[in-house]
């Protein structure tokens, strides 16, 4: 089709899709979606049929453009839930796998329901096609087992969620909106192998190994959506896998993302004390010093140099001179670094490395390596899995230079 076509074609069913959207507060948010061509025509209709609000409750924590959470109450400030329910923007809805009580944010959020555009952004990725079978993983508030059902049917769509309680939230709100896909509470790394072959398979939880149950589960062709990061950050990027005749899936990553872990992977956070006995360095800890600056190493770089650096997490902790400390943990042995970055004016940094691994030089090197490559995003990687192995690769699964 020439371009020019193309283009028309495209216009004319924004425009379309534009119509369909009712101008309310659902309708401002459905117009955003649109405008930034993530909502497309083919999901208008079931955005419409299924709002998020409606599987919003009234307690919830939106994260805003500042970094913060809020607390939004709906029975205290009603007009305040609508505005946030109808943002573009992710919400807490529950804190410390539901252990926290009280209005303020807890320590560790939970589930959530997802960022809207991130959300047809994945849908997109999945490229469902009418009569297609879903397989959802982390029902979370329902809303996208919703939007699915809305848009394939009840009976096509599953979803596993590994708490109860909020499983049983989501199975009120569906029904309350008309809606009844099945939604079983469990593991969601097994899948749900007694209704499959799937068609797609979407992960709504980060991982950093993609369980093979879920490849398993879905018929070639088929496809498996889901956000992959490494133990180094909490920076995901979404992979879009197609399942081969082999068993195999291999895809490339669409972008990034943030989403809260499968809880099975979530690791335990390592406690300083263990890495340094007392809080004073040993005597053979290696000193050395580094020109990296602090934004050269935090970021989005820190997918990348999650890559090369595997089974380490990293912190920052700033100190009252105005110091930021990166402190580096690693997570199969003893090994740790601390680098500190002072202020204005200083060209090189501190750095104390101890353990069998030279933490701070591997996360170096990575940067390096990354920089050599050209600084490439996320969309120039991809990953292949197999039974018992993932593998990411630069570029194509076959020639590329090794991650």
């Amino acid at each position: 089709m020439p371009d020019g076509e193309a283009q028309s074609r495209q216009r004319a069913a924004q425009a379309a899709s534009w119509e369909m959207i009712p101008a309310d507060e659902q309708g401002e948010l459905g117009q955003c979606l649109v405008g930034s061509e993530v909502l497309g025509p083919e999901w208008v209709a079931a955005f419409e049929q299924a709002p998020r609000s409606l599987f919003l409750p009234d307690l919830m924590w939106p994260f805003g453009d500042d970094g913060e959470y809020r607390v939004v109450d709906r029975v205290i400030d009603p007009v305040a839930w609508r505005r946030w329910a109808f943002s573009d923007v992710p919400i807490v809805t529950q804190w410390d796998e539901g252990r926290h009580l009280g209005d303020s944010p807890g320590e560790e959020p939970t589930s959530s329901g997802s960022m809207p555009s991130l959300v047809f952004s994945m849908f997109g990725d999945l490229d469902v096609r009418d009569g297609a079978r879903v397989l959802e993983i982390g029902t979370g508030t329902g809303w996208c087992a919703g939007l699915l059902s809305a848009r394939l049917g009840d009976r096509q769509v599953v979803s596993v969620e590994v708490d109860e309680k909020v499983a049983e939230a989501a199975r009120r709100a569906l029904t309350a909106a008309g809606w009844s896909p099945t939604v079983l509470t469990g593991d969601g790394a097994d899948g749900w192998v007694h209704d499959a072959p799937y068609d797609r398979v979407l992960a709504t939880a980060g991982v950093r190994e993609v369980p093979v149950a879920w490849v398993e589960q879905t018929r070639p062709g088929g496809v498996v959506v889901v956000p992959w990061g490494t133990s180094y950050s909490q920076h995901d990027a979404i992979v879009r896998l197609v399942v081969g005749e082999d068993g195999t899936a291999s895809g490339r990553f669409t972008g990034g993302a943030g989403f809260m872990k499968l809880r099975e992977q979530r690791g335990v956070w390592p406690a300083h004390e263990d890495y340094v006995p007392g809080g004073a360095w040993p005597a053979q800890v290696r000193e050395s010093a580094t020109t990296l600056r602090l934004e050269e190493v935090t970021g989005t770089v820190e997918w990348f140099v999650g890559l090369r650096v595997p089974q380490v997490v990293h912190t920052l902790h700033e100190g009252d001179d105005g110091t930021t400390a990166l402190l580096l943990y690693g997570l199969t042995d003893r090994s740790w670094a601390a680098v500190f970055f002072c202020g204005d004016g200083c060209r090189e940094f501190l750095v104390y490395q101890d353990g069998p691994r030279d933490l701070w030089d591997e996360v170096a090197a990575a940067v390096r390596w990354w920089g050599g490559q050209g600084r490439p995003d996320v969309t120039r990687f991809g990953m292949t899995v197999s039974a018992g192995e993932q593998v990411v690769w630069l570029d194509s699964p076959q020639g590329g230079p090794s991650v």
